[in-house]
């Protein structure tokens, strides 16, 4: 079986081989060669000791020298170098205690995770495949190398690796390899929440984002996001819905990754042609319910929506949607209440939501700017402005403009995962609301004080207002204003309006 490896790491081998070392590239890129993906990173492993390695190269990185690994760099992309090694005893289902170098390739293959992830390729030697990693690939399989129950005690995160792992490749987890995560669910209490969040973050934007469930049913959740293990069981009661808080909540991310995975607008297909997903009812099913209840210029008119904001959203931007589409009705149980027809309302759970995403962010040890997204996000996903103008400059001014097009795409996912039979008004609103925002941003309407036509100090200059909290409450009525009125953002129309009421307020 032949692979092709980028220039850089067939230089690596090379020069390794050269001076009488074994050398292969080895783990996911190799997987990832084989299942025809694009690596993200390529990884080297070889029979010669760090030392040897540095001097070999003329730019190294010690990125894990106590654990045989170094950074080489060519043409200012790295490339880590791993000395053949054997773990020792782990500790806290973390880490080894220690690690000793080896000569022999399989004996390093054996250590690792999964079968898949256990092969490694050299240009003249072929594939090195000890653990039967090919025929799992060709089944669909996420299985343990050797035993599963000491794979897992070695390094429990490996559990989540797993369920991530099932929803990149939409591959299914060997029964026993799943059983020992059920068994062994609690370990995660010992794993880092920075690792956690790395993992759950990869599964969350992954093809197949519906294998959360799987975290769930496999009681990994109860140990990192207990939360979701409770919406799961929350019924809605209304006749709006048609799943729990949580399965909704899944169902909606696993909705936002199909629109952000449609990044070229010339390529994009309907939203009912998404992949079949492994082990529960596809989303292509679910769509086509939908698209039965939905007239199809509403259809059409949402996917056009779609294509126009979706090229603009970056890596991070989908991480944060996938995050708000699973924890933007996490306050739903705790502001339920129950009418006299037994229906459930949640007054306030926009807010709550929002506040209770920020803890559980934190939490997980995401990054500031990643947690006020969020919570932006959810503190408007269920704002319903009407397709006015006045009433979408409001919206824009309390939302920000930079989050008229998101909150757009968090309320598509939200519908959509909602009952079918009230979508197609509620789809329409969102699209009406959007296009008209688009049109008046034309303009670029002033949403901020700052973009008013006068500054703090012209009020002062002008109408001889001293300093002091007036200023701000002027600013403000002005863009009050403005908000109704756009054309009266200019200069000497905002000091009239500004003398006439600092006028009032004296009097």
């Amino acid at each position: 079986m032949e692979m092709r490896l980028p220039r850089s790491v067939v230089e690596i081998i090379d020069r390794l081989e050269s001076l009488g070392y074994e050398a292969y590239a080895v783990g996911g890129c190799v997987r990832d060669t084989l299942l025809g993906r694009e690596p993200e990173d390529w990884d080297i492993t070889t029979s010669a000791k760090p030392e040897a390695v540095k001097k070999a190269f003329d730019r190294t990185i010690d990125t894990g020298i106590e654990h045989g690994t170094v950074t080489v760099m060519k043409n200012h992309v790295g490339y880590e170098v791993t000395t053949y090694r054997i773990d020792g005893e782990y500790e806290d289902n973390r880490h080894p205690k220690q690690v000793s170098f080896t000569g022999n390739l399989v004996d390093d293959l054996e250590r690792r995770d999964f079968t898949i992830n256990a092969m490694a390729y050299n240009p003249k030697t072929g594939l090195v495949d000890a653990f039967d990693g090919i025929s799992d690939l060709k089944r669909r399989i996420i299985r343990c190398v050797g035993d599963p129950d000491k794979r897992f005690d070695e390094d429990a995160l490996r559990m989540l690796r797993a369920v991530r792992f099932s929803g990149q490749l939409q591959f299914t987890i060997e029964e026993k390899t799943r059983q020992a995560i059920v068994e062994r669910a609690e370990y995660l209490q010992n794993i880092s929440a920075e690792r956690i969040r790395v993992e759950m973050t990869k599964l969350l934007i992954s093809k197949d984002s519906g294998q959360l469930r799987e975290a769930v049913d496999t009681g990994m959740t109860a140990y990192f996001l207990p939360e979701l293990d409770r919406m799961m069981t929350f019924e809605q009661k209304n006749p709006h819905h048609i799943y729990t808080v949580g399965e909704h909540s899944i169902v909606s991310v696993e909705i936002m990754n199909d629109f952000l995975r449609q990044k070229n607008a010339e390529a994009v297909e309907s939203l009912t042609e998404t992949t079949d997903r492994v082990g529960h009812d596809s989303l292509q099913e679910r769509l086509e319910i939908i698209d039965d209840q939905i007239d199809d210029g509403t259809w059409n008119d949402m996917e056009q929506v779609i294509r126009e904001i979706v090229p603009a959203c970056d890596k991070k931007t989908h991480q944060v949607l996938c995050l708000t589409m699973l924890l933007h009705d996490v306050a739903k149980p705790d502001c339920a209440t129950e009418d006299e027809q037994g229906i459930r309302h949640f007054h306030g759970h926009p807010d709550s939501g929002a506040k209770l995403a920020g803890q559980i962010l934190r939490r997980l040890t995401f990054d500031n700017d990643t947690v006020n997204r969020v919570k932006t996000l959810i503190k408007h996903h269920d704002e319903r402005v009407q397709p006015q103008k006045r009433q979408i400059r409001r919206a824009a001014a309390r939302i920000g403009r930079e989050f008229m097009p998101l909150v757009t795409l968090v309320q598509y996912a939200d519908i959509l995962a909602q009952n079918p039979d009230k979508a197609g008004e509620k789809l329409q609103r969102v699209t009406a609301v959007y296009r008209l925002f688009m049109e008046m941003e034309q303009f670029h309407p002033a949403l901020t004080i700052k973009e008013l036509a006068v500054t703090g100090r012209d009020i002062m200059t002008e109408l001889g207002v001293k300093p002091g909290p007036q200023i701000g409450e002027l600013l403000q009525y002005l863009l009050e204003q403005v908000l109704d009125q756009p054309e009266q953002n200019d200069r000497e129309t905002l000091l009239s309006l500004a003398k006439a009421a600092y006028s009032d307020k004296i009097e």
